[in-house]
């Protein structure tokens, strides 16, 4: 494989690639601000996020919110 062959492949993969990740980020991020308003932890649920994406959203809305103080 050529270096302009590898090159334009990259640059390729790249383009076609960026707005997923770019999307689930920002994902992960609004899992882990939900999260936290929810009284969970929002660095573990970004976390999970990132690998479970909108399954986590949807986990994450059906959830109750914790209690801070039993009484």
């Amino acid at each position: 494989m050529t270096r302009e062959t590898y090159v334009d492949t990259f640059n390729h993969l790249d383009s076609a690639a960026a707005p997923w990740f770019v999307g689930w980020g920002t994902l992960a991020l609004i899992n882990a601000g939900l999260a936290q308003g929810k009284n969970r932890s929002g660095l573990l649920w970004f976390l999970l996020s990132l690998v479970l994406g909108p399954i986590a959203t949807l986990v994450l809305v059906v959830m109750p919110k914790v209690r801070s103080k039993m009484f």
